[in-house]
């Protein structure tokens, strides 16, 4: 096993200090009991018991989670269409066009994207709110679904799905009882990675959102513009834990299955 260099150690623990430190910092300062944010005026929890009571805070929250829930759904089911097409299908006429339809949002400014979306929804005289915001994070974020899970289909071996159609199976029931299984990790990844997306949209939303529809980044954006406010800051706590629980528990949900698998194969041998 090769050591690291002393090169290697310096420029991991610089990387890392520049990337954890601010948010080290923006977790201290949600602890503070002053309304500046940048002056320390002794240890306090005041401001998480001000965002509990900020029923716009709140609401923007609510419907960020109903946009990004729907929204990665969505994305994650025509994003796997999209992918299987365009793995299984072959040479098709308009394929060329459909894969540029597909993959055209992920080099498309997000500006340009969020324009079109708000005047095609004027041009059909679509109120902007909730549905909208659905309709516009499911527009750009399918394609890295399809993008995920094309990755993964290319690898799978399409023998297996032969062999349940030799078996009896139609091709709905091969696909739903032999490729979706298998290719399952990369469909939860692809609606994770859109889940994540739609959370983390600011541009998009802009254009998409009415006035009874505020995503929370919207809110986090507007507050900002007037002055950091510890209640931010609160806030922005909370998001941190609720990631980094959430990367705690997928990495032990996925080294105990890794070692339950070893422990199947070298049973099996």
């Amino acid at each position: 096993m090769k050591r690291l260099s002393a090169f290697n150690v310096v420029s991991l623990t610089l990387g890392f200090a520049f990337l954890y430190i601010p948010m080290l910092i923006l977790v201290i300062y949600s602890f503070n009991e002053s309304k500046l944010v940048t002056v320390w005026a002794g240890f306090s929890t005041k401001w998480y018991g001000e965002l509990l009571q900020n029923d716009a805070m709140i609401d923007a929250a609510w419907v960020t989670m109903k946009v990004a829930f729907f929204s990665s759904t969505l994305a994650t089911v025509l994003g796997t269409m999209a992918a299987y097409v365009l793995v299984r299908r072959g040479r098709f006429y308009g394929r060329t066009v459909f894969s540029g339809m597909i993959y055209a949002p992920l080099v498309m400014p997000e500006v340009i994207t969020g324009l079109s979306l708000l005047l095609l929804f004027i041009a059909i005289g679509m109120d902007r709110g909730v549905l909208t915001i659905v309709l516009a994070h499911t527009t750009f974020s399918m394609c890295y679904v399809s993008v995920v899970v094309s990755s993964r289909l290319i690898s799978f071996d399409d023998s297996l799905e032969e062999a349940a159609l030799d078996l009896g199976a139609s091709k709905f029931e091969a696909f739903r009882l032999v490729t979706l299984p298998i290719i399952a990790p990369a469909v939860i990844s692809g609606w994770l990675l859109a889940f994540t997306l739609s959370l983390d949209d600011l541009v998009i939303a802009s254009f998409a959102a009415g006035p009874s529809s505020t995503t929370l980044p919207i809110k986090i954006f507007s507050s900002v513009r007037l002055g950091v406010s510890p209640e931010i800051n609160a806030l922005s706590t909370i998001i941190i834990a609720i990631v980094t629980v959430g990367v705690l528990t997928a990495s032990i949900v996925s080294k105990r299955q890794i070692t339950r698998r070893l422990q199947e194969e070298a049973q099996a041998g």
